[in-house]
């Protein structure tokens, strides 16, 4: 401790010895150590990390100058930015185990869309932000020009045209952050979120072409680009599993295998997943898989947290930033 204040770091390693706590606590070390050495966290979002407010945590992360870039779902892309202009009608719902079919019916009645334990609230988040980005897609149809889905999200926060709606505090928002850094952003899959169907609802509407948001596809041969470029170690930071972990760490065989181009394997890991791999799902693969891959090496520092990533990534971020 320093003085009487009990930091993050001084918590664990006093508590944190065996099983996950001790995994958690080798893991938070060596990162720390990874970072103070010149390395950079890539870091991948699965779940419901935004509406989890992972944002509390990661801004930090971001302004610290620790993360390299990031890869996300759709759906964390969209809801940090929801929380920001409508944290104050989000509901949340403190017996949802116990909800029926008919109590979530009457909740889409109500136009409360429920993650788990928080409802989005549809007219205060999803119509506010589409309103805007809407015409940030016909601006670029118009102009016929092409973005990446992540560019909208970033030009829209950076213009200001927000500023009077934020609800939630400016600073809590990782997305904020990461586009007033211009963080690199990777976002496979975008059209399964809320904004990508609205998106492709008004391309079936001929209001728009399709052609106004780049596809993955050119996702990845930007993080082909982007990865050549770097000069620092990576530290692989994946929460939880399926496309926001699988497309990056993809980018290293690609490069290898399809391209024939020597760069460094990623050069450090963590994954944070509650999922199993007995159950043959990719998002419980052990990092050793990832050798078998051509993803990670022998000598490769591997650590796997069978947690909750609600509970341990906030954890992992205020111990590197030793809070």
């Amino acid at each position: 401790m320093e003085g009487n204040k009990v930091t993050i770091r001084n918590f664990v390693k006093e508590h944190f010895r065996h099983f996950n706590a001790g995994e958690f606590a080798a893991a938070a070390k060596s990162l720390t150590d990874f970072l103070s050495n010149g390395g950079k966290m890539f870091l991948t979002l699965a779940g419901a990390m935004s509406t989890a407010e992972l944002g509390r945590s990661l801004a930090p992360m971001i302004r610290a100058g620790h993360i390299a870039g990031i890869s996300c779902t759709g759906a964390n892309l969209e809801e940090d930015m929801f929380n920001l202009v409508a944290h104050n009608s989000y509901v949340r719902i403190e017996n949802w185990r116990e909800l029926s079919a008919e109590d979530d019916a009457n909740l889409l009645l109500k136009k409360l869309n429920r993650v788990t334990d928080t409802c989005i609230p549809e007219g205060e988040a999803f119509r506010k932000i589409e309103k805007h980005i809407l015409s940030s897609w016909k601006h670029a149809d118009e102009a016929s020009e092409a973005k990446l889905p992540h560019q909208f999200f970033y030009d829209l926060l950076n213009s200001g045209a927000l500023e009077d709606e934020y609800e939630a505090e400016p600073e809590n928002s990782w997305l904020l952050a990461a586009a007033e850094a211009q963080l690199p952003l990777f976002v496979p899959g975008w059209e399964d979120s809320t904004l990508g169907n609205i998106f492709a609802a008004r391309c079936i509407e001929g209001k728009i072409s399709s052609s106004t948001v780049k596809s993955g596809i050119e996702y990845m041969i930007e993080l082909t680009h982007w990865y050549e470029r770097m000069e620092q170690p990576l530290a692989f930071v994946q929460i939880g599993g399926g496309i926001a972990g699988d497309f990056p760490i993809c980018v290293v065989p690609l490069l290898h295998q399809d391209l024939e181009r020597d760069v460094p394997l990623w050069s450090w890991f963590c994954q944070i997943s509650e999922a199993t791999a007995s159950y043959g799902g990719y998002s419980g693969a052990p990092p050793n898989e990832k050798i078998t891959w051509g993803k990670l090496a022998v000598d490769t520092p591997k650590f796997m947290i069978e947690s909750d990533a609600t509970l341990v990534a906030p954890m992992l971020f205020g111990y590197v930033l030793d809070l």
